[in-house]
């Protein structure tokens, strides 16, 4: 298991996406974030990432968006040989599911948990209403 989560994202998606889960779960020592600013180039933003990564023996790395430039450096050095594991597409119930896994010492499902909390909740509660109909 991973002990250390890395967010990246366009902007500080991933700055404010880790203040998040913190108002929810308390300070989280081991997420750490790499945000590629409006100023900075795709260089600019390899060299804070690997800044931060080479102080973690482990780690998995979340990304906003698959095809944009964060994830698309990381991208090209997995296919350089770098053994990093990176998922696109993060929200919060994902880093929260993180989290959890980190607190009771289990593999989390982070990738299951942040689809299966994508919903309709009109839908849900029109269901729900129908269904104390019956």
């Amino acid at each position: 298991m991973k002990n250390n989560l890395v967010l990246i994202s366009h902007g500080r998606f991933c700055e404010e996406l880790k203040n998040s889960a913190e108002m929810i779960m308390g300070k989280q020592d081991n997420i750490y974030t790499v945000s590629l600013l409006p100023s900075e180039g795709p260089e600019d933003f390899k060299k804070k990432f690997f800044e931060i990564v080479e102080e973690l023996d482990d780690y998995i790395v979340f990304a906003d968006l698959m095809g944009g430039t964060p994830c698309n450096i990381i991208s090209k050095e997995i296919l350089a040989g770098k053994d990093i594991l990176l998922y696109a597409g993060m929200n919060l119930p994902m880093v929260i599911s993180f989290i959890n896994g980190e607190l009771v010492n289990i593999e989390s499902d982070f990738v299951v948990d942040g689809k299966n909390s994508i919903c309709d909740v009109g839908k849900l509660i029109i269901e729900d209403l129908e269904f104390e109909d019956d």
